[in-house]
């Protein structure tokens, strides 16, 4: 159980941590002590930052965390990876796995489960912005410099088990903190190193601002503190994935409602490692389907930041060329259809 900690707000270090011994948690702090006694002086990974994350996790409710173990460029690597790890478990191998990790450049990545309150991620916030949240948060991390996540334990959300209501209800958050809205409750533990290629060679660790530890907030609050956007209001239904979206005629206005992102994501098709959709082909075809109701190239790129965690990595590497290309080669082929289409109809209706 954690029991206290004091921080530097600015740099983002924790300058102490204390541990309960007096809980029964004797086990625990022994492999503390076993931790820190292994972690050699050269190496950069801290485990007394990963354990103190993890008991935060747990004082909310999360006993069970899903493991992932991605490489320098986001990929997952293979067999490596721990869906539905104990508490304990993760615990007591989380200094190896930190320790390997870092030898490897791989990321260490973990996705909390709770069953007593409905986690919320707040992503890619300014230091500033986590301050202000810092009231309703049980955790706030660093993830790079400048950038923290803060986590929200909402303790009469809706239950995990009630998927869609969850999404939805994480989502109005994520609007109403002006959060990331594609956060997917998965982050890097701290205490490990973030590996990405435009960090070289000064890869930065993922450390610890606030720890609240137990820290619950209800709906009620949210609400008052302005923390929850309005709900969406419902779109027009999708046709089946297999029914191409309707081609709105240029200028139209009847359809420049936004397609569905989510639908884009799901129909398309697995990776060729198996993990996962080919996020590229479903950035395309939700341009594509964009373009088809009437949104420019300039608009479709924007919004495919919005909606798009691809589009979003490649904007945070300086590559914003990604959404603009992408968007350019869907009108493109719209354009092209409709090219195409206007011959067949003016033979089929003569004059």
């Amino acid at each position: 159980m954690i029991r206290g900690f004091r921080f530097d707000r600015t740099e983002f270090e924790v300058l102490e941590y204390e541990q309960a011994s007096n809980k029964g948690n004797t086990g625990a702090a022994a492999g503390m002590r076993d931790d820190r006694e292994t972690q050699t002086s050269s190496a950069r990974h801290d485990t007394r930052q990963a354990l103190a994350m993890l008991d935060a996790f747990a004082s909310v409710g999360a006993r069970v965390f899903d493991l992932s173990i991605t490489d320098i460029n986001a990929d997952p690597v293979e067999g490596l990876q721990r869906p539905g790890q104990s508490l304990g478990d993760l615990r007591r191998r989380i200094n190896r796995d930190l320790q390997t990790a870092e030898q490897n450049r791989h990321n260490v990545i973990i996705r909390p489960r709770s069953t007593t309150a409905l986690l919320v991620q707040l992503d890619d916030f300014s230091l500033q912005q986590a301050a202000q949240i810092e009231p309703y948060a049980f955790l706030i991390i660093r993830t790079s410099p400048g950038n923290g996540q803060v986590w929200l334990a909402v303790s009469d959300g809706p239950k995990e088990s009630e998927k869609e209501a969850a999404k939805q209800f994480r989502k109005r958050i994520r609007r109403g903190a002006g959060a990331d809205k594609s956060a997917t409750g998965a982050t890097r533990i701290s205490g490990s190193l973030n590996f990405k290629r435009h960090y070289a060679p000064e890869f930065p660790v993922v450390t610890l601002n606030h720890v609240n530890p137990g820290r619950t907030i209800t709906t009620a609050q949210l609400e008052q503190a302005g923390l929850i956007a309005p709900a969406d209001e419902p779109a027009p239904p999708m046709p089946p994935a297999s029914v191409p979206p309707r081609i709105a005629p240029s200028g139209a206005t009847a359809s420049r409602f936004w397609p569905d992102y989510e639908r884009a994501l799901n129909g398309a098709p697995r990776k060729k490692d198996g993990d996962g959709p080919d996020r590229s082909l479903a950035d395309y075809m939700f341009c594509r389907w964009a373009a088809q109701r009437g949104w420019t190239a300039e608009e479709i790129a924007i919004k495919l930041t919005e909606v798009s965690q691809k589009a979003q990595e490649q904007a945070r590497r300086g590559d914003e060329g990604y959404a603009k290309v992408t968007a350019w080669n869907a009108v493109q082929a719209v354009e092209r259809e409709r090219t195409r289409r206007q011959p067949l109809k003016s033979a089929s209706n003569p004059r």
